[in-house]
């Protein structure tokens, strides 16, 4: 099954190394997932981020307010 993964920031370097730290996992695991990055300030209010980078999968926020590495989006990718 798919993931669905979504990147919140306002475009900050650290929301741009999460994005790009997702790409990254991907292609390492292989997992085909939809990667959306949200940098609208309203569409974050509507799912209540307050702090940036987030980082959610399939509905579910699993890093808040920093960057996320390579490593721990793999983790994270294999776990769910």
């Amino acid at each position: 099954m798919k993931k669905n993964i979504k990147v919140f920031g306002t475009g900050c370097p650290k929301c741009k190394t999460t994005y790009n730290n997702v790409l990254e996992a991907l292609k390492q695991t292989g997992i085909e997932a939809d990667v959306t990055k949200i940098e609208d300030i309203q569409e974050m209010m509507n799912y209540n981020i307050l702090s940036t980078p987030v980082l959610m999968i399939d509905e579910v926020p699993k890093i808040k307010g920093r960057a996320a590495t390579v490593n721990e989006v793999r983790e994270l990718l294999l776990q769910s």
